[in-house]
C-alpha cells in the first residue's frame, strides 16, 4: 500500500481477502465450537466464511483479479458480495462491516492517507454494527469491533505510521478484547468459551496484519484450561417476537435525511417499542420498529425527514402505505401476479411438505443456513407479485429480512417475513396461508398462527455442559422448550413425551410431530402416546429428515 500518504491500493484488497478467506477456512470448525454447547448445531464460523467467501467471488468477478481494475467498483462489487452472501446473524453483522470498510476505501481521495482511511473506516464499520442491533450487547463482535476501531484511531494519529502498523494495533486490541468477553456475558464465563463472532473477526483482522506486514499473529482462541462449549447469544438481533404482551404493529419506512438527526430519531424510537433497527447513510436510511403507537413512530421520522415507502403490517390495519413498491413486474418485463411463500426448510421431507403446500423451498439447517442471496433469489424466481418469507430458524430471520428489504428497494415485490423461529411454526404458518384474503390480512393470520404454535425438540448431547436443565453427559438426551434445554434423560422417549407433556399441559388441540432423519418409529411411539395419555387432542407425524434432532414438537 505505498507511501505514509498513499490511499489503498486493489492488490493490497486482493492479497487481503484471499487470506481472510484461507483463514476462515482453517478457523471455521473452531469458531463453530465455540458456540456448539451441548449440540452441534452452532455455525457461526461456518457463516461467517461463507460470507466473506461470496465477498470475495464478487471481488474476483468484477476485477478479473488484476490488481489495476478499478478500486471503487471493485469495492461496490466486494460490499454488494457480503451483503447477498450474508448467512446468520454473525454473516449479517459482518457484511454490514465489510460493507462500511469498502465504501469507506472506494471513497479515499489520492492524497488520503491510507492509515488514516482505515481508521475511519474501522469506526464507521463498527458504528453501522451498532447502529443495526436494536440493543446492543457487549461482550461480543461489537465489543471487539470497537476495541480494534478505537486502537485504529490512536495509531492513526501518529502522521508518521504507515497502513500496517495501524492495521497491527487494531489486530491486537481484537484480540485483548476477544480474551475479556467471558468477563463481559456470563454466558460465556458459564460455557468457558470467548465469543464466537468476536473470534471470527480476530481472524479476519490477523489476516489483514498478514497481508501488509507478512507476520502472522498469534491468535487466542480459548483461555487456557477451560473446556470449550457452546454459547448461544452471538449478537441479538431483531426477530420480529411478537410474543403476548409485546407491540403490536411492525413499522417499516425509507426515509430521506441528513445523517446527524439519525441519533436523535433512533433516541424518539427507542422507548415506543422494540427491534428497533435503522440502518443507511448518505441521506437514505431505512427504520425498522415494533410499537403500539404507529402515530408516534411515523412522527419521529417526520420530524428527522422525509418517511416514504411506509409499511405497517401483522395487524388489522394498513396504516400508512405511501410509495409502496409493488410495480408488478420483475426485471425483465414478466408481470408478477398473485402470492406466493417462500419457506426454508431444514431436511428432505420438511422440503417435501412446504413444497406440497406451494411454497418456493430454499434448503438450510444448522452448518448450512441459507444466504441473503439465495433468498433472495428464491423471492425472484417466482414472479409473485407479493411474498411471504418463512425463515423457520431464528438464526436466518435476518437474512430474509434484509433478502425482502432487498428486493422491495429493486422495486418488484411486496415482500413480508413472518418471524417463525422453528421448522414447526413455519408447518402451522403455511397451513393458514390463505391467497384468497388481502395481504395484511394473510400475513396476520400466518403471523399469528406461528407465534401461537408452541414449540420444541429432542436431540442428543455431543459434549459435557451445563444447562438449563442440569449437567449433561455426551450421549444425553435432551429436551428442547422454545429454544431452552428443559429436560436432560437418557431415553429418547421418555425425554420426547415429556416435552410433548410440557407443551399439551399449556392447552392445544392439535399435536404435530416431525420424525428426524431415522426417527420415524420414535414419532410414532409418542403419537401413540399423544393418543392414549390426550384422546380429545389430535396428533399428526411427518417425516421430516432433518439432522441432528430426532423429533420436533409442535403444539397449537
Amino acid at each position: 500500500m505505498g507511501s505514509a500518504r498513499a490511499t489503498f491500493e486493489l492488490g493490497a484488497v486482493l492479497r487481503f481477502v484471499d487470506l481472510a478467506v484461507a483463514a476462515l477456512a482453517d478457523a471455521r470448525e473452531e469458531i463453530d465450537a465455540l458456540n456448539v454447547y451441548p449440540v452441534p448445531d452452532g455455525d457461526t464460523g461456518t457463516n461467517m466464511f461463507l460470507t466473506v467467501s461470496a465477498a470475495r467471488e464478487a471481488l474476483q468477478e468484477a476485477t478479473g483479479g488484476d490488481p489495476g481494475a478499478d478500486l471503487s467498483a471493485a469495492m461496490q462489487a466486494f460490499s454488494r458480495g457480503a451483503l447477498l452472501g450474508a448467512r446468520g446473524n454473525s454473516g449479517v453483522i459482518l457484511s454490514q462491516m465489510l460493507g462500511a470498510l469498502a465504501n469507506r476505501i472506494a471513497g479515499a481521495g489520492s492524497q488520503d492517507r491510507s492509515a488514516a482511511v482505515f481508521a475511519a473506516a474501522m469506526t464507521e464499520a463498527t458504528d453501522a454494527s451498532y447502529a443495526a442491533v436494536g440493543t446492543p450487547v457487549e461482550g461480543t463482535i461489537l465489543t471487539v469491533a470497537r476495541a480494534a476501531a478505537d486502537a485504529a484511531t490512536a495509531a492513526a494519529e501518529d502522521p508518521t505510521l504507515r497502513l500496517g502498523p495501524v492495521v497491527a494495533a487494531a489486530a491486537g486490541a481484537a484480540r485483548a478484547a476477544l480474551a475479556e468477553t467471558p468477563t463481559q456475558l456470563q454466558t460465556l464465563a458459564d460455557a468457558g468459551v470467548v465469543d464466537a463472532g468476536g473470534r471470527g473477526l480476530c481472524v479476519i483482522l490477523d489476516a489483514a496484519e498478514t497481508a501488509l506486514t507478512g507476520r502472522r499473529p498469534v491468535a487466542a482462541s480459548r483461555q487456557p484450561g477451560r473446556e470449550l462449549g457452546r454459547h448461544r447469544i452471538p449478537v441479538p438481533m431483531p426477530t420480529h417476537d411478537l410474543t403476548p404482551g409485546g407491540p403490536a404493529y411492525e413499522v417499516m419506512y425509507l426515509l430521506d435525511a441528513d445523517d446527524d438527526a439519525i441519533g436523535t430519531l433512533r433516541a424518539a424510537l427507542a422507548p415506543l417499542g422494540d427491534s428497533l433497527v435503522v440502518v443507511g447513510g448518505d441521506g437514505l436510511w431505512n427504520v425498522h420498529v415494533h410499537v403500539d403507537d404507529v402515530g408516534a413512530a411515523l412522527e419521529a421520522g417526520l420530524e428527522a425527514g422525509r418517511p416514504h415507502r411506509v409499511r405497517v403490517t401483522h395487524f388489522a390495519e394498513q396504516v400508512a402505505a405511501a410509495g409502496e413498491s409493488g410495480t408488478g413486474r420483475t426485471g425483465g418485463g414478466t408481470v408478477r401476479d398473485g402470492r406466493t411463500v417462500v419457506a426454508v426448510a431444514a431436511g428432505s421431507g420438511l422440503h417435501e411438505l412446504f413444497a406440497q403446500a406451494g411454497a418456493v423451498v430454499v434448503d438450510g439447517g444448522p452448518g448450512r443456513r441459507p444466504s441473503t442471496g439465495m433468498i433472495l433469489e428464491a423471492i425472484e424466481r417466482c414472479s409473485a407479485a407479493e411474498v411471504v418469507v418463512l425463515p423457520n430458524d431464528p438464526d436466518s430471520v435476518r437474512v430474509a429480512e434484509i433478502a425482502a428489504r432487498t428486493a422491495e428497494e429493486q422495486g418488484r415485490v411486496r415482500v413480508a417475513v413472518i418471524p417463525s423461529v422453528a421448522q414447526v411454526q413455519g408447518l402451522a404458518a403455511i397451513a393458514v396461508h390463505e391467497p384468497g384474503r388481502s395481504f395484511d390480512q394473510d400475513v396476520l393470520h400466518m403471523t399469528a398462527t406461528a407465534r401461537h404454535a408452541r414449540h420444541g425438540a429432542v436431540t442428543v448431547a455431543v459434549r459435557q455442559a451445563i444447562t438449563m436443565a442440569g449437567p449433561c453427559e455426551p450421549g444425553d438426551v435432551l429436551g428442547v422448550i422454545e429454544g431452552d434445554f428443559a429436560i436432560v434423560g437418557h431415553d429418547l422417549e421418555t425425554v420426547a413425551t415429556g416435552v410433548i407433556e410440557r407443551l399439551v399441559g399449556g392447552g392445544g388441540e392439535l399435536v404435530t410431530l416431525v420424525a428426524g432423519e431415522g426417527a420415524t418409529d420414535l414419532a410414532g411411539r409418542c403419537a401413540a402416546h399423544v393418543e392414549s395419555h390426550h384422546p380429545t387432542v389430535d396428533v399428526v407425524v411427518y417425516d421430516g429428515g432433518q439432522e441432528r434432532y430426532p423429533l420436533l414438537v409442535a403444539v397449537e
